[in-house]
């Protein structure tokens, strides 16, 4: 009986602790996440500024709910770093007693919570959030924060119910069989998770589209960024350029302002523009101000460790598809069970698992540079203290869409050999050879032509120019001698 009571007491505790751990850290997130928020909402937006209270609380709740949103999204770039972290620390430290509360129950529960957070986000607080924003209330209703919740949910509702329908029905083609239509009412065990593996898919198939794109991207972006040397970018010049643009908007301006009356258009554009213009001048004496150390190796070990990183995770997946093929490598199901502490998973040991994380690390933000570079949503990229809070939730529901297919996509193109855990690893399509291998071929694939693109555009648009230069001086000569006229001299 004792010994029963011993084991049950062992449980809670272990139970407690890991709620608190879990609960300190998406505390943290939390904080993090609201911070980051506020730094780039606009400043017309924020709750004070509202002369009515209703909006004022619309507009607190929207706020919380796109931050619960964003931490989930940092917790699930966090998962597999984590995982892989705790695995190497109880292989160095198997009996430390510090270290008992790093367990795998407790990596479990981690997957576990952000699996269900993710899913409670995307499906129903970023949902209820936009339309609640949106909302006024029903019509002939009493006007209230109450009215707009009601108007919200049946919204919500709604959206809920085509869902639902648009799954069972594409679940129902898919899988076409009795126990398909038998789980109609099978909500929480088939199509949820089933509906979670479309949405999964989605992101897999986003990050196929952005990450490459940014790869080739992060270059350019870097080197903005970081100082380049003087021979490659002359900032005195720019400087120059930057002081005599503010000396001419300032004249502009106090012209303007002797006149009389009107132009305050122009004169809001003429002060923002020289706004921005004394923000690039700062940042530019700031430039100058670099070392000579910085400014001279500063920019070329960015640019090596970028192409080192780059050419690493071609060659890395390559690798993967070519071990595919042999059979050397197991599909990206995840594990019912996994007790870490065992074996490292990697062959290069710990230098090999800070290598992994440096490369999800990189893919994550590679994916969300080449997103705001498509063309299409370049118009959704957020602005510091100038997004509004449409602009904002439709971030968080990118972010977390990519951010959620992160460890997928990691565990797919093997990057890592860490199971799935979780409701991660019941994802359907996971166990279809030739989407994992097809997937592999297509992701080298287009990282390749993207760097070959952005390195060779230069070079391309420059024979191209030469060789339209020629065809036309081609073109003109035969049609000169077609009619008989002397050449034209500029020609020869």
């Amino acid at each position: 009986m004792d010994e029963e009571t011993n084991i049950r007491e062992q449980l809670f505790h272990d139970a407690v602790r890991e709620y608190i751990i879990s609960l300190l850290l998406f505390i943290i997130l939390y904080v993090c996440s609201y911070a980051t928020i506020c730094a780039f909402r606009r400043k017309g937006d924020r709750e004070e500024v509202y002369s009515d209270d209703e909006d004022a609380t619309v507009y607190r709740i929207s706020l919380w709910l796109c931050t619960f949103t964003l931490a989930t999204s940092v917790a699930a770039v966090l998962l597999l770093p984590i995982s892989i972290v705790s695995n190497e620390v109880l292989i160095s430290y198997p009996k430390s007693y510090y270290m008992q509360w790093l367990n795998s129950s407790l990596i479990h529960s981690l997957w576990n919570n952000v699996f269900l957070f993710s899913n409670l986000a995307v499906f129903i607080l970023m949902p209820f959030a936009y339309f609640f924003t949106e909302s006024e209330g029903f019509t002939g209703s009493k006007k209230g924060i109450m009215a707009r919740v009601y108007e919200t949910a049946v919204v919500l509702l709604l959206l809920g119910i085509v869902t639902f329908g648009i799954t069972w029905v594409a679940s129902a083609i898919i899988d076409n069989d009795k126990s398909s239509r038998q789980t109609l009412f099978d909500i929480w065990d088939f199509y949820l998770p089933f509906l979670y593996s479309c949405i999964s898919l989605l992101g897999v198939v986003m990050l196929l589209i952005c990450t490459p794109v940014g790869f080739a991207r992060l270059f350019t972006v870097m080197g903005q960024l970081v100082v380049k040397p003087k021979f490659l970018r002359d900032i005195d010049e720019e400087i120059y350029t930057a002081k005599f643009e503010e000396d001419s908007i300032t004249r502009k301006l106090n012209h303007v302002g002797t006149m009389a009356n009107g132009h305050s258009n122009g004169l809001s554009n003429l002060r923002l523009r020289l706004k921005e213009v004394q923000g690039e001048r700062a940042e530019l004496e700031k430039r100058r101000q670099a070392s000579s150390l910085r400014r001279n190796l500063g920019y070329p070990l960015v640019m090596l460790l970028l192409l080192a990183l780059t050419a690493l995770s071609v060659v890395w997946v390559a690798h993967h598809s070519f071990m595919l093929l042999i059979g050397k490598r197991k599909l990206p199901v995840g594990a019912k069970e996994m007790v870490l502490g065992i074996a490292s998973l990697s062959v290069l040991g710990s230098v090999g698992a800070a290598l992994e994380i440096t490369m999800i690390i990189y893919f994550m933000l590679a994916s969300v540079v080449g997103f705001y570079s498509l063309p299409f949503f370049k118009r959704l990229r957020p602005k510091l203290s100038d997004t509004t809070m449409t602009k904002i939730i439709g971030n968080c529901i990118v972010i977390l869409v990519l951010s959620s297919a992160l460890p997928v996509l990691s565990r797919t193109l093997g990057i890592t050999n860490f199971d799935l855990l979780g409701d991660f690893g019941r994802i359907e399509w996971l166990g279809s050879f030739y989407i994992i291998l097809f997937y592999n071929l297509a992701f080298a694939a287009a990282t390749g032509l993207c760097l070959v693109n952005k390195f060779t555009a230069t070079v391309r648009q420059e024979i191209v120019a030469k060789l339209s230069i020629a065809f036309n001086r081609e073109k003109r000569s035969w049609s000169n001698a077609s009619n008989g006229s002397p050449p034209n001299s500029k020609d020869e």
